[in-house]
């Protein structure tokens, strides 16, 4: 739907205030490639350095199936938020719990979106904790090559959490573009290293593409999990509206021109470091390959410790762009539900806080990952997967049997497939690990 009616802002003048101060709402100048590299940013997690490992637990076909039907299904749903992002004239949606209120009412909208989108993003934060100082680990002991003194990777988390200390105060999207794009351009250069080193390493001998686990339990609960893992990979949708919020729009150039082009620029970057990861991966090194396609690698050296600093640098980024909208949600119940007064100090808290807390729950559980396929089952797959289907159904009302309509079902019956099981994979998982864990390891 085209905008036809001109903005008209009713806000007063405190409204106002408090909108320029929230750090989606702030600047609305970011150009259309913006779009593109805060998209790569939150897609391409270091997660695709797993999926290796998922496609030893399904299987050729199932992989790649999984894979590419995973690729097309959120595109789809990416699009749809697109659109949805100013369906109404005169108004945008924000932020994804404001679509949600529009879709499901002022209470109950809040109640479905706000604890699943508070669940990707914080704990996509605390895996990235675990993810950064477990990557810096790396790069110091491929660099000290058994020289140095063993560092316990708490510390190694404390180091990787101070650079947030810092960064958590650039008050908003576009300020932090920068950072953004030092990630997307990190995420596409250790994807090459992951699928070119290990293309150049030749495959193995003796090489099995069966299934690991011996018993029949063992391969559905692995199955399941692979597929948690999957949807981990492509959870940009939680930060979409917000990072939509930073481009400027107008009747005549509505912000969803620029904003799909972005995405699709996205989209492809994300095709071309998952799929050649995820494929040459399993192809030379078969059920054997690490949970990390890095560590199976091992050789050369320098090129896996550089590949390691470059996880290091994108997790930086995309750390940040998944903690803004936290922060909006955060500054905006302050300010507006308990009328603290906008100002430097209540920022500089609420963020440090918020930093301590990720890095405090990232040392406490380093197993974090298994957590993520129990949690994430419940939020990423509705999140990505079918919550935008279910809410255009709500608004659009599409014609029974119509090709939308079917889309739309077929969306969602996977998506709460993919929510039932990937949880069960998740705690078993979870159980598994925690019997050799001991605490601040």
């Amino acid at each position: 739907m085209t905008l036809t009616t001109p903005l008209v802002d009713n806000r007063s003048e405190r409204e106002r205030a408090i909108d320029e101060w929230l750090p989606v709402t702030s600047s609305r100048n970011a150009k259309w490639w913006y779009s593109a590299f805060h998209n790569v940013t939150a897609m391409v997690g270091a997660g695709v350095l797993s999926l290796p490992y998922a496609m030893s637990q399904l299987g050729w076909g199932p992989g790649v199936s999984v894979l590419v039907i995973s690729w097309v299904v959120t595109l789809y749903t990416l699009w749809q938020m697109v659109e949805m992002h100013e369906m109404v004239p005169g108004k945008r949606f924000d932020r994804y719990h404001e679509l949600g209120q529009h879709a499901f009412g002022e209470k109950l909208g809040l109640y479905i979106v706000v604890p699943q989108q508070l669940i990707v993003e914080v704990g996509v934060n605390i895996v990235y904790m675990v993810t950064g100082g477990t990557s810096l680990k790396k790069f110091h002991d491929l660099v000290c090559n058994d020289k140095c003194k063993d560092i316990r990777l708490s510390y190694f988390i404390m180091i990787f959490a101070s650079v947030h200390f810092v960064l958590s105060h650039l008050p908003n999207f576009n300020s932090i573009s920068g950072v953004s794009l030092a990630a997307a351009v990190m995420s596409l250069s250790y994807s090459i290293i992951a699928w070119s080193a290990s293309l150049a390493k030749g495959v193995q001998p003796n090489v099995q593409y069966g299934y690991k686990s011996s018993t029949t339990a063992g391969k559905v609960f692995s199955f399941f999990s692979a597929l948690g893992d999957v949807a981990f990979a492509y959870a940009g949708h939680n930060v979409v509206l917000e990072i939509q919020a930073t481009i400027p729009s107008t009747p005549e150039k509505p912000s969803k021109g620029p904003m799909w082009k972005g995405v699709v620029v996205a989209y492809i970057v994300v095709a071309i470091c998952y799929f050649p990861v995820a494929i040459i991966g399993y192809w030379v090194f078969g059920n054997e390959v690490s949970d990390n396609i890095l560590i199976s690698l091992e050789k050369p050296k320098w090129l896996i410790a550089m590949a390691n600093l470059f996880v290091v640098i994108h997790v930086i980024g995309s750390y940040q762009i998944y903690a803004m909208p936290v922060f909006d949600m955060i500054e905006t119940v302050l300010v507006k539900n308990l009328n603290f007064t906008p100002s430097f100090t209540l920022r500089f808290i609420t963020r440090n806080l918020y930093v301590a807390l990720t890095m405090f729950i990232g040392i406490c559980f380093p197993f974090f990952g298994g957590l993520l396929g129990f949690f994430g089952g419940f939020a990423f797959a509705p999140t990505t997967y079918f919550l935008p289907c279910i809410m255009w159904l709500t608004i659009y009302k599409p014609n029974k049997w119509s090709l939308s309509w079917i889309a739309n079902w077929v969306c969602i019956i996977l998506g709460v497939a993919l929510m039932i099981v990937s949880p069960i994979g998740g705690l078993r998982q979870i159980i598994i690990e925690a019997k050799d864990y001991e605490f601040f390891s």
